[in-house]
């Protein structure tokens, strides 16, 4: 795959729960707009990792099975 990223992180196969919770964990330790490579083998993910951006307010970048890249929303500072 093919992109530029910040963070890259190997979630083997994780099944989607487990997926999930670890993931917002290495976004929430990431900048807005930041992307993060996620490399997920879980025969779910095609359809998890796009509906857990959308859900979520991430940005699926590109995907490629088993490859994802993910951009950090933008936060807001008030």
């Amino acid at each position: 795959m093919n992109g530029h990223y910040d963070q890259e992180w190997d979630a083997g196969e994780m099944g989607c729960g487990e997926l999930v919770m670890k993931l917002k964990i290495k976004l929430s330790e990431m900048k807005g707009g930041e992307c993060l490579k996620v490399t997920a083998l879980d025969e779910g993910a095609p359809e998890d990792m796009p509906a857990w951006c959308k859900l979520t307010g991430h940005t699926l970048v590109a995907a490629e099975h088993p490859h994802y890249l993910i951009r950090k929303k933008e936060t807001v500072d008030v």
